[in-house]
């Protein structure tokens, strides 16, 4: 996939990315919006990834790490560029950053309901474990 270029998000980008998201990411958060993705970037400016494919925005994936443990969110892709191997090209740079910060082990955020993107994520070695739950309190 040489025409596809993934690189981190910047500040200019935000508006770019909200759009995106709202017509190719599954279910929405209480971050989405200019605050919670600037914060995000001006926190960690390596975090936020974004495919494009002449100068457009096809697919994000958030890659967090917090020294201890490795995240992963907002794997998204545009409808009209799935299954051309961007979410894999993602996954991957998502690996690499992990690799490189130190991490050991990788989770991801994967919708109950969203059975192509549980797809995707097992094609790149993860794995549900029923055993845990996410436990939320919006602040």
């Amino acid at each position: 996939m040489s025409d596809l270029h993934i690189r981190c998000a910047d500040l200019d980008d935000i508006d770019d990315i909200l759009r995106f998201w709202r017509r190719a990411a599954e279910g929405t958060s209480i971050s989405d919006d200019r605050d919670g993705v600037s914060r995000l970037i001006v926190r960690d400016p390596e975090a936020l990834l974004l495919a494009e494919r002449d100068g457009l925005l096809v697919g994000t994936v958030i890659a967090g790490f917090d020294g201890w443990r490795c995240h992963a969110y907002r794997l998204a892709v545009d409808p009209g560029f799935r299954r051309q191997g961007i979410a894999t090209a993602l996954l991957e740079s998502v690996d690499a950053r992990f690799t490189a910060l130190g991490g050991r082990r990788a989770d991801a955020m994967v919708l109950e309901a969203n059975a192509r993107a549980q797809q995707a994520w097992a094609a790149v070695g993860y794995h549900r474990e029923d055993h845990w739950r996410r436990w939320v309190k919006p602040l």
